[in-house]
Parts: C-alpha cells; structure tokens; sequence
C-alpha cells in the first residue's frame, strides 16, 4: 500500500530506513547461491502467476486515476499491464534464472616474479537505486537483474503506478521469503512523495549507483542532484551514415528499418547522413520507404534539392530525438564530413555506416565516440536481448564503468585478488 507522509522529516527517516535495510540486504545478496538467486526468481514468477487477477485489478486502479488526471493515451499504454504483459513478467524472471551467474567469476590470474598470483573477481555493485516512469513493468525487470547479479535494489516507480508497483512488490517480497533471501533485497518505495527521489539520489552511505529510467528531464534531474554515482543515457539522437560505396540494397534495407521499426525507442534512427557522390541514387528510393510509412522528412538544401516533399532542416532538428515518424536529412561530403556531423550532433547512443570498404568501417568504428558503433546494421540492434546479454537495465551513454546496453556484467565490479602461501614483499 502506498505510504503517505507528512512531512519532510517523515521523507528523511523512511528512505534512511529503506537504505539501511538496504546495505544489511546487500551483505546476504552478494554471498547469496546461484541456486538460491535463481530460487527466489522462479518463486516471484509462481508468485505473479498466483497474483495476476489482483495484479490486474491494482493495475485498474492506476489506469482510472490516470483517465481522471488526463494521462496521453501513450503514457496509459505503457501504464497498462495487459495479460501479455503479466506473462512477459513472469517470462522474463524464469528467463533471468537461466542467465549465467557473474559473481565470483575468477579471470586474468597470473603469477608475477614474486611468487604471488594475481588476478580478478566479479563482485556485486552493492545497493542500487532505480527511478523510473510509468511501466509497472520495470520493477519486476529491475528486480530480477539487481537480485541476480548480487545486488541489493531501491525502486522508485512513477507515482501513476503506484498501486500496481506495490502489488508486484507483494510478489517479488514472497518470493524472497521462500528462497530465504532477505526480504530488504528488493524495496519498492511506497510514497509518491517527489521528496523521496531528492534523498535517494543523496544517500551515498546507502546506495552505490543510481540508475534512471524515463524521459530527458528525469535523466538531467537526477544527473545534476545526485551525491551518488549515475549510469544514464540523457536521448537517442541515432545515425546511419550511407556511404559512396555502400551496397545500396543494404543500405535501403537498413535505413528504412531503422527508421521504421519503432518511432518511440532510444535506438532508432533520428538523422541520416548519405554521401553526396550516392545522394541522387538512393535518397528517392528511401523517400518512397518513408512516405509509405507515414515519415516526416527535414533535410538539407542539399537533399530538398533532390526531393519534393522535404521540409527544411534547422540547427534544432540536427539534435533532436524525435521518439516520432520524423527524421531530418542531410547529404555529406564524405565519411570525414559524416563523423564530424556526429560528432557535434550525436548524444553518444548509437551510430552506423552503410559501406563495403574495410578500411572505412574500420575507421567508423575507431572514430566514432558513441557506446555502440555498427557496419551494415541497422541501430534498432543496440539492446541487451540483442547483444546477448538476456536483458538489461538499461542503456549507459557514460564512459565509465557500463557503457552501452546495462546487463547483468554491468551492475557488477571487478576487485583484485591476491593468492599467496606467506609471501613476504622483499
């Protein structure tokens, strides 16, 4: 049930209770099995399974108070968990349990001149913090990696779900009770109160990391406020860059569907970048594609020349994320021109290039800064499914640490360790 407080102070001691419980938890998590681990999601599944129709009737409740407060249709739709989705709920935890475990892996031991060996072991981040909007979900999703990769989590959902967050939160606690997990592992924060996100984002004693899952303005909130560490990814400005000597089938096949897949992910495409020497060649054969399926087209001078029905391309629409039928256009000199074009445009998601010359790909994929650079792919491939990762919590735009699809590997660290037998340093 949601929690109502009712004053800041009230704010302050619930989430420094939810963060100590949390660094206890964490201590169990990381020392947890991989047979206990993999116990407690499959008994969250069976959970879910047991609790779908009062799942579904919190979920109703969401949806009416979202109506009443005049909710987009899209937010509704990601806010709704439809029978389909219970089940894709319930898949997704057995599925996890049937990912390898990371923990403790051993690599790189070697021994040095000393005698000593050295080498690596993965071990658990410790308590993670997620926020996030809409989608109900996300908290059996974040759950199920932070559990297990060994960690200890805090979800803090969107106040529009929060009955229906709180009852797979009943579930998730019910299958933490049967494997003998601590129940602490995994808290969902049980107040719409905004005041709680400001102290999670500050409570570095609790939490090690805090990973944000929603639109632009959440991502810069929690980016700019936060006393703890932040894996996060701000949009998806995406590029295909189709080169002079692209295979122009491939390069059709690819820019259509990375445009067309799906308007409203992080990894499509947002602006197409086509080499002036095969601008005349392809750019109509795209434009049929686009308009067919409905493609807003903004381009350069360059590419209105070539195309009626273009509208023209500003500075703004060079860095935008659409998350919409739109794409903006531009024809390049070349492939310097195009990786200079990312480079003062890209937000870093997710770039391609369309060619068969070796020793440009192999540029692009050296040059071009981004956490995910592809040959003759389409960008719609940037996710952790994809990757094989098995899912993920997430897309990290950042440098260190995860970069690129979040998975299990990545909400794990790596500590030295050292194997002696009472080597003494001389």
């Amino acid at each position: 049930m949601a929690t109502n407080l009712d004053s800041d102070t009230d704010i302050a001691t619930y989430m420094t209770t939810l963060g100590q419980q949390a660094r206890a938890a964490a201590r169990v998590t990381a020392r947890a099995t991989t047979a206990q681990k993999n116990a407690a999601l499959l008994a969250m599944a069976e959970s879910i399974q047991r609790h779908r129709g009062q799942l579904a009737l919190a979920n109703q409740r969401d949806l009416a108070a979202g109506r009443e407060k005049g909710l987009d249709a899209a937010m509704l739709d990601r806010l709704e968990l439809t029978p389909s989705r219970i089940d894709g709920m319930i898949e997704g935890l057995r599925q996890v349990a049937d990912l390898p475990d990371p923990v403790g892996e051993i690599t790189d031991m070697r021994f040095r001149p000393s005698g000593i060996q050295v080498g690596k072991m993965r071990v658990p981040l410790g308590v993670v913090g997620i926020i996030y909007e809409s989608r109900p979900n996300v908290t059996c999703e974040a759950a199920s990696l932070c559990l297990k990769s060994g960690n200890a989590v805090i979800l803090r959902g969107g106040s529009e779900a929060i009955h229906s967050n709180q009852a797979i939160a009943f579930c998730i606690a019910e299958g933490l009770r049967v494997s003998g997990i601590s129940e602490h592992a995994v808290q969902v924060v049980a107040t719409t109160d905004r005041a709680a996100v400001g102290r999670l984002i500050t409570m570095p004693a609790y939490v090690d990391v805090i990973v944000p899952r929603g639109g632009k303005s959440l991502v810069e909130r929690i980016s700019n406020e936060a006393r703890v560490p932040v894996i996060k990814h701000l949009d998806g400005n995406c590029h295909v860059y189709i080169d002079d000597r692209a295979d122009m089938d491939k390069a059709v096949k690819v820019a259509v569907n990375a445009k067309t897949h799906r308007y409203g992910t992080c990894n499509t495409m947002e602006s197409l970048l086509v080499a002036e020497a095969v601008a005349a060649t392809v750019l109509p054969r795209l434009a049929v594609a686009y308009r067919a399926a409905g493609v807003e087209m903004r381009g350069c001078a360059k590419t209105m020349a070539l195309l009626d029905d273009v509208l023209p391309a500003s500075e703004e629409d060079w860095g935008t994320e659409y998350l919409a039928p739109i794409l903006s256009i531009r024809v390049v000199a070349d492939l310097d021109e195009a990786m200079a074009h990312i480079a003062r445009y890209s937000s870093a998601h997710t770039e391609a290039i369309i060619t068969e010359d070796i020793g440009r790909a192999q540029r692009f994929l050296r040059e071009v800064d981004s956490s995910s650079v592809m040959v003759n792919a389409s960008t719609r491939f940037a996710d952790g499914f994809e990757y094989g990762l098995g899912a993920e919590i997430g897309i990290s735009t950042d440098k260190l640490h995860a970069r690129g699809p979040v998975g299990l590997e990545g909400l794990t660290s790596q500590k030295y360790i050292v194997l002696g037998d009472g080597h003494i340093r001389q």
